[in-house]
């Protein structure tokens, strides 16, 4: 009796070229996403900017976090549904010192980002928010372990290189340059931001979920920013309080967009796209508040994408052959 022999035929042509398109078609959805999350994040940006500093900058934090949080536990609980995982499970952690410092670091990032718009063009701050990544090489050293090698060392001193053409001190501080102080808060909340990665990064490494981690910061930040707003407390006016909704809906929707993005795309395709921010703010500024980029910001804008997209290909590159 012969034995049987398993033939295993080739995929047919039709169902290879399928694939393809599906494929082709994710990419480009995750593109779209991440455009969009882009342009969105532009508008609240815009909307923080349009309170023009009438409401203090925790009140704002304060309605940022709260308005998102249903939004949060609505698709925590979906996704505890599907996984059998009741949501009090989710937000069960072992590490709730690095919670805590996650939360400090955001809220630095935070605080950064929204007193920056309300005293520098959205579209500077956008810039400068460009420098998390040089900040995140650095700090990695000394906390992850990790090498600077030449080509992150050249792109951090081209991005830094870059803030300084917009700063122009040479011209005199405060002068004609960007508003040192606003400018100092902005770089400092990119700093923020930078840890709060690297805090991200060891409690995933740790075996945190995703979920906890964002439900934590939600949570806490909005308990925060709720305890620091009470000493400036101000009720808004009603066109107020429409801005501080759309801050709070518009930003939830633009985490949804970029979630979605990066769960639909590989990363070394769409973190380039993320640059369009500097597109949209600008456009607004400029429709807006008439926030034309002279020379010299121009210049540094120029100077800051491409040191970021120069670090991006260089880890990209870095990472294929490791």
């Amino acid at each position: 009796m012969q034995p049987a022999i398993l033939s295993i035929s080739p995929p047919a042509e039709s169902d290879v070229a399928e694939a393809r398109r599906r494929a082709q078609a994710a990419r480009r959805r995750a593109i779209l996403c991440v455009l969009g999350a882009a342009a969105t994040f532009a508008v609240a940006a815009a909307a923080v900017k349009g309170l023009n500093g009438s409401v203090p900058v925790m009140q704002v934090i304060l309605f940022r976090n709260l308005l998102a949080i249903p939004v949060l536990l609505v698709l925590s609980m979906a996704g505890a549904r599907r996984s059998g995982v009741r949501l009090a499970t989710l937000l069960a952690t072992r590490q709730p010192w690095s919670h805590v410092q996650r939360i400090i670091y955001g809220l630095m990032g935070m605080f950064g980002s929204f007193y920056g718009y309300m005293h520098l063009p959205i579209a500077t701050v956008t810039a400068l928010g460009f420098t998390m990544p040089f900040f995140l090489a650095a700090l990695s050293v000394p906390l992850l372990g990790e090498r600077l090698d030449r080509g992150r060392l050249l792109a951090m001193v081209a991005g830094f290189a870059g803030v300084m053409i917009m700063l122009r001190p040479w011209e005199g501080v405060g002068e004609t340059g960007l508003p040192l102080l606003p400018a100092a808060v902005v770089l400092l909340g990119s700093v923020g931001w930078a840890m709060a990665m690297i805090t991200i990064r060891r409690m995933g490494d740790s075996g945190e979920s995703g979920t906890t981690i964002v439900l934590w910061f939600a949570f806490g930040a909005a308990l925060v920013g709720a305890v620091a707003a009470v000493p400036g407390w101000m009720w808004p006016a009603p066109w107020q309080w429409a801005l501080l909704l759309a801050v709070g809906v518009v930003s939830a929707f633009a985490q949804l967009l970029m979630t979605a993005a990066y769960r639909g795309g590989e990363t070394t395709l769409i973190a380039p796209f993320e640059y369009s921010a500097i597109i949209w703010t600008t456009g607004l500024g400029v429709l807006l508040w008439s926030e034309w980029p002279d020379r010299w910001s121009l210049l540094g804008f120029i100077v800051l994408v491409a040191a970021g997209l120069g670090m991006w290909w260089h880890n990209t590159r870095r990472d294929a052959t490791a």
